[in-house]
């Protein structure tokens, strides 16, 4: 009857907030207990805990209630495996009770109680997988294409076609997305085959557990008979002989077998140091997939999933401005669009270029500082053609006027130094100068498309 009640409620919440949000939100909520009154819903991370709650709390307890007039409590969890987490909120946090304002009841209550679901041998060996990691959630472009076409083809084959799959890129592309979302998908497809996700990090930490405990058989055992194994940013067992030696033998145990194996890490194995020469080899032995840095199209397709998946409308401006600004990582990029959602929910204001400017002084002041004016000129000098030498010259011919004005434009615009600091680098130019030059630039680029492009391509590349 209860599981009843909350397939009913989940069908009213997903009719209500639509596919995209209850895929992303409310779809990985668990039914921990009910008894009292009182329902208790669990979810992996603390984050997802506090958006559901605040968000979506007061709905779900006032659908319950209307299913079953008897619960009057809906309590928001962290269960992370056998463990729920208690929330860091003050004890006299208010539970989503029907006599609590909205703003109030959305807060998670503290809870100490383990969940009453025990996890399998899998999932307590392994790491939680994220649910938002999914192949439908990963937002495709050239520079992950095809790490992202090998994943699928993993997660799909029944057969091992290419062992391992080691995926490549720097920190935030995508790599422990796609490999979360390839457990995701087997799991779901093809739940009788055993999946072990783990970092290498724990593979490390299990195996001097194993031995200090003088039970190796046990852990060779466990990580032997799965079908699927991944590891996670195997880069960290670089310099570790006896880990590197475990891991090597389980690696051939297991394509002796015909199991699959996934890897990750942030460099190829051909460029990983502390590895052994046999170790490399055996990576370099599958099929090797990178992330390449994102574009500014990837970046933009990004935030507008996100957008949607948060159910929040952003203006495409914003839109823009972010996918310029933030250029280093993904990671970073959703965590900006994060903050800006969230302090237009919290403050109730509407989201605008100048509010995200200000909300995200301090990650764009960081964004700026990494490119410098030398950086500029030299791309600049590049683009059209001229020597980096004639940035300082008193040319003034407008073969190279031009360019040094568009230098001048760009280094306004990305970097935080002042007026009279661009034009010491350009030949101890006057700050006038340098004024003269930005508003020139922005007046042909109102005027000349093939221009304003230009500029653009060169904002783009410096910042991507």
């Amino acid at each position: 009857m209860i599981s009843a009640e909350w397939d009913k409620v989940k069908g009213r919440l997903r009719d209500e907030v639509g596919d995209a949000a209850y895929r992303s939100w409310l779809r990985p909520i668990t039914l921990h207990q009910v008894a009292d009154g009182e329902v208790r819903l669990g979810l992996p991370t603390r984050f997802m805990r506090d958006w559901v709650a605040t968000h979506y709390g007061e709905r779900i307890r006032a659908l319950w209630g209307a299913e079953n007039p008897a619960v009057r409590v809906v309590d928001i969890i962290v269960a992370n495996g056998r463990v729920a987490e208690v929330p860091a909120a003050p004890a006299a946090a208010a539970p989503v009770a029907a006599a609590v304002p909205q703003a109030a009841a959305a807060r998670p209550r503290v809870v100490s109680a383990a969940a009453p679901c025990a996890p399998s041998d899998q999932d307590e060996l392994g790491a939680q997988l994220d649910p938002r990691f999914t192949f439908k959630n990963f937002v495709v472009g050239k520079p992950n294409e095809f790490a992202y076409a090998a994943a699928q083809r993993v997660a799909e084959a029944t057969a091992v076609s290419f062992n391992p799959l080691f995926l490549y890129g720097g920190v935030g592309l995508g790599k422990t997305h796609l490999m979360h979302a390839i457990a995701h998908h087997i799991r779901e497809h093809n739940p009788a085959r055993r999946v072990l996700y783990l970092s290498a990090e724990k593979f490390m930490y299990r195996f001097i557990r194993a031995l200090r405990s003088q039970d190796t058989m046990s852990f060779k055992e466990q990580f032997r008979s799965v079908d699927v194994l991944m590891v996670d940013d195997v880069q960290f067992i670089a310099g570790k002989d006896a880990t590197q030696e475990e891991f090597f033998h389980t690696f051939n145990a297991l394509v002796d077998q015909g199991r699959q194996i996934v890897i990750s890490a942030d460099k190829s194995p051909s460029d990983l140091e502390g590895m052994e020469d046999r170790l490399r080899s055996r990576l370099n032995s599958g099929l090797v997939a990178d992330l390449h840095a994102t574009t500014y199209e990837l970046r933009l397709g990004i935030l507008h999933s996100k957008a949607e998946q948060l159910g929040a409308v952003v203006p495409q401006k914003v839109m823009e401005f972010l996918a310029h600004k933030i250029a280093s990582n993904v990671r970073e990029l959703e965590g900006a669009l994060n903050r800006v959602i969230a302090h237009s929910q919290l403050v109730g204001r509407a989201i605008t270029l100048e509010s995200t400017q200000d909300v995200l002084h301090d990650l764009l002041k960081a964004s700026d500082r990494r490119i410098t004016i030398e950086e500029i000129q030299k791309r600049v000098a590049e683009h059209f053609n001229i020597k980096l030498a004639e940035m300082s010259s008193a040319r003034r011919s407008r073969q190279v006027a031009r360019p040094r004005q568009v230098a001048m434009y760009l280094a306004k615009q990305l970097t935080s130094r002042s007026l009279p600091e661009i034009g010491s680098k350009f030949g101890g130019r006057d700050h006038t100068t340098v004024m003269h030059a930005v508003k020139k630039v922005e007046e042909l680029r109102s005027s000349d498309q093939g221009f304003s492009e230009d500029v653009e391509l060169l904002r783009r590349m410096l910042q991507g």
